[in-house]
C-alpha cells in the first residue's frame, strides 16, 4: 500500500486553487490521513506561498484566511497526518544530493526524507509516492528510484496506479 509524501508545491494546492488542486484534493479525500507525509519545512513554504498570494492580490483575506486555518486543521493539528521533522542529521544527510542532481537545499531534504521513508516501507511491501510538481525534483527522484506523481500532468487514472 502507498503512502504519499508532499513537498510544498504539491501541498499548496490544497489551500490555494491552482492547476492540480483536483488530484490532491482527491489524495486528501481518499487516502487515510496516516498514509499522507510531507515535512513540516513543506508546512512553513505553502504557509508562505499563502502569504505572497494573498500580499500579491491572487488571494483575497477570506480565501487566505479558509486556507491557513484548513492547513493549521489538516496537517498540523490532524494527528493522523504525519508531519516530519527536518533536524541536523537529515540536513547533513541531504547535502549530497545538492551536488548530485543540482537541487535546492529544501528540495534536497525532501528528496532525502522520501528516500528514507521510501526504504523503511519497502521491508514491510509498500512504499511512498512523491507527489511534487518541482520539474528539478521529480527527475531527481526518478534517478533515486522513487515513485512521483505531478498533480500538475498526470491523470487521476496514473495516480491510481502509483
Amino acid at each position: 500500500m502507498n503512502s504519499f509524501g508532499f513537498d510544498a508545491s504539491a501541498l499548496a494546492k490544497r489551500y490555494s486553487l491552482e492547476a492540480g488542486a483536483d488530484r490532491v484534493d482527491y489524495l486528501f479525500d481518499q487516502v487515510k490521513r496516516d498514509r499522507l507525509l510531507c515535512l513540516m519545512l513543506g508546512v512553513a513554504e505553502v504557509a508562505s506561498v499563502l502569504v505572497r498570494r494573498r500580499n500579491g492580490l491572487i488571494l483575497s483575506q477570506a480565501a487566505f484566511l479558509q486556507g491557513m486555518s484548513n492547513l493549521k486543521a489538516e496537517v498540523l493539528d490532524d494527528d493522523d497526518f504525519c508531519a516530519l521533522p527536518a533536524g541536523n542529521d537529515l540536513i547533513a544527510a541531504a547535502l549530497p544530493l545538492i551536488d548530485k542532481h543540482s537541487l535546492n537545499a529544501t528540495d534536497a531534504v525532501v528528496l532525502r526524507v522520501y528516500l528514507d521513508v521510501a526504504a523503511l516501507l519497502r521491508t514491510g511491501g509498500n512504499d511512498v509516492v512523491l507527489v511534487a510538481s518541482d520539474q528539478r525534483l521529480i527527475k531527481a527522484a526518478h534517478a533515486e528510484g522513487l515513485i512521483t506523481f505531478d498533480p500538475e500532468t498526470q491523470s487521476l487514472v496514473e495516480l491510481v496506479g502509483a
